[in-house]
């Protein structure tokens, strides 16, 4: 059975039970698969990235199969680019909050439509369709997330994970990406030095294992350049960079072992 989102955001949980770990986070407009379900929760895979785990009931919508294949065959280029915009139904006036890395479902000229609903949204706040990958795009892009909080599988603009904040940079990029970095780092093409490396490269570490043959994926940060990488560790943050890791801004440490590049564009 297959369900969509229809809240801005809702919380993907280890068990079903409002107290257990978010593992993920579901935007509004995304689909997924109901795989099992208990009294009051559903246990679901994410059709965009594959993350699997267990969401309130009410907080997705089920979906027919006609249903599911006239949504998922329709136009979904656009996209919210800002960290924050705002749909207002035509129906009755109700306002969305929808975050970055929100797909829009039939947009054009500031209007997308959703299962027969239609909204209205700031074309100035919309991508339609993805951004043209350049130094100067990518570069004025990640400076709006910069300073958003961190938070434990967060990916919308009130908090995110670092492999959150990756997923979202790069899809507004047209780059789609697996939800964890230890997945995304079997993605894209490698890069053997950090002196081959350019904007827009992934950079994955571990931290701070103090062993180098260490294959402990933990933490993903964006280059955007061989010496300054953006990630999010407390918030997202630019710091410097160099063949051993991430050199922190505050104490001028070393806080994340460099184990591998990988380039998507």
């Amino acid at each position: 059975m297959k369900a969509i989102v229809l809240h801005s955001v809702v919380p993907v949980r280890s068990k079903p039970d409002e107290a257990a770990e978010q593992l993920t986070q579901l935007l509004f407009g995304e689909t997924c698969e109901i795989t099992d379900e208990v009294p009051r929760w559903y246990n679901i895979r994410n059709d965009y990235d594959g993350q699997e785990g267990w969401v309130d009931f009410k907080m997705i919508s089920k979906m027919s199969n006609e249903e599911y294949e006239r949504y998922t065959s329709s136009n979904l280029t656009a996209m919210v680019k800002m960290p924050m915009a705002y749909a207002v139904s035509e129906a009755n006036q109700q306002t969305f909050p929808l975050t970055a890395g929100t797909h829009l479902s039939n947009y054009k000229d500031g209007q997308f439509e959703i299962l027969g609903s239609k909204f209205v949204i700031d074309p100035q706040m919309v991508a339609p369709q993805p951004l043209e990958f350049n130094e100067t795009n990518f570069m004025q892009t990640v400076r709006f997330f910069l300073n958003i909080p961190y938070l434990w599988g967060g990916k919308n603009c009130m908090g995110l994970d670092c492999s959150g904040f990756s997923g979202i940079v790069l899809s507004l990029f047209g780059v789609r990406l697996l939800r964890n970095a230890r997945e995304q780092v079997h993605q894209g093409k490698e890069i053997g030095f950090l002196s081959e490396a350019q904007c827009g490269d992934l950079v994955f570490f571990d931290h701070q294992s103090r062993n180098p043959e260490s294959t402990n994926i933990s933490h993903v940060g964006i280059l955007l350049s061989p010496n300054t990488v953006v990630h999010c560790s407390g918030r997202v943050k630019v710091e410097r960079i160099d063949s051993n890791g991430i050199i922190s801004a505050e104490t001028g440490e070393y806080t994340h072992d460099l184990r591998a590049i990988r380039r998507y564009f």
